[in-house]
């Protein structure tokens, strides 16, 4: 569990263009505290891994882990409704609402 969510938090990172300094101190922590977190040389506290998480706009959640797969269909299908019959159409998704939504 503890490397994925290290993976997500890595790359999310990097897609923000952010570095390891940045994160560290947007996160009131050192940057050895985020690279040692990053590389798996520490084992982190959720304090931790909770402000790193904060900074890059994501939130820890847990999930029961046999829901973890309808989770990620759920994410991946863009919100639509899981278990639908082939050829059964869902509502519009929430991301896909939110995109038809101009900024104010």
């Amino acid at each position: 569990m503890t490397d994925a969510l290290i993976n997500s938090l890595v790359a999310t990172r990097k897609a923000r263009k952010m570095t390891q300094a940045e994160l560290a101190e947007k996160a009131g922590l050192s940057r050895m505290a985020v690279q040692r977190t990053e590389t798996g040389d520490v084992d982190p506290r959720y304090s931790t891994l909770a402000e790193m998480s904060r900074v890059l706009g994501m939130q820890m959640m847990a999930v029961p882990a046999d829901l973890v797969p309808a989770l990620k269909a759920f994410i991946q299908s863009g919100g639509k409704f899981l278990g639908q019959p082939t050829g059964a159409d869902a509502p519009p998704s929430i991301v896909d609402s939110l995109a038809d939504k101009p900024n104010t």
